[in-house]
Order: structure tokens, then C-alpha cells, then sequence
């Protein structure tokens, strides 16, 4: 049963650090009832050293709304600010999806593994 129909947020968020990038796996709904989870690990990510790439791992994300999608605008719109390269990684099914149908896939780094994503970062080490 969805967030929306329970009124409670079914995302787990979860982060760790690599060399020179920030990783965020998203795992379950990102929808309005989910963003507070989604907005106080951002919030705490901020709070650290900046790295040269944020990398969200979506490949585990079943659904994004509109608010979870104006969300992930305004996480890109801040690591531009501060130089970070956001990265998009395991953009497949649902994810890929939205992307296409908003517009909004080639405003990201889009890629469809998360290893791809990872690998990029590693590279430009």
C-alpha cells in the first residue's frame, strides 16, 4: 500500500561516503508524505565536506511524484550552486519514466546502472 493511501512515508534513505563522492540510495516512494525523511538526510549531507559528486542511487525508488521530483530539481539547482556533479544511477522502469514524460531527463546525468554512475566517479578521482 502506497504512502499516499496510508499517509505514511514508505522511503528508507541511506547514505555513505567513497573518495570523492556522496552516496544517497533511495529505497521505497518518494512522494509529498516521504520528503520530510528525504529533506532532513539532505539537510545532514550539506553539513558535510563538500565532494566533487552526489550520486543518488534510484534503482530501488518505485514511485516519485511531482513534489519528489521538484525535489530532486532543487538537490541539482544546490550541488550546481556549490559545484558538485549530481549524478542519476540506476534510473531504470519507474524512474526512467518519469524522467522522460516530465522533460526532465536530460537535465540530470542520467545512468541506467548505478555501478556506471559510481565508475564515472571513481575515474574523475
Amino acid at each position: 500500500m502506497s504512502s499516499e493511501a496510508t499517509g505514511k512515508p514508505t522511503l528508507t534513505v541511506t547514505s555513505g561516503l567513497s573518495r570523492n563522492a556522496i552516496i544517497i540510495k533511495l529505497e521505497g516512494e518518494l512522494d509529498v508524505n516521504a520528503l520530510p525523511i528525504f529533506q532532513e538526510h539532505i539537510q545532514r549531507i550539506w553539513e558535510l565536506s563538500p565532494k566533487p559528486f552526489l550520486i543518488l542511487d534510484l534503482g530501488e525508488l518505485s514511485f516519485c511524484d511531482s513534489m519528489g521530483m521538484n525535489e530532486l530539481v532543487h538537490l541539482m539547482q544546490r550541488c550546481e550552486a556549490q559545484g558538485t556533479r549530481l549524478l542519476l544511477g540506476g534510473v531504470q522502469g519507474v524512474m526512467a519514466r518519469v524522467l522522460s514524460i516530465t522533460g526532465l531527463r536530460h537535465a540530470f546525468e542520467v545512468y541506467a546502472r548505478f555501478d556506471d554512475a559510481m565508475r564515472l566517479a571513481v575515474t574523475h578521482a
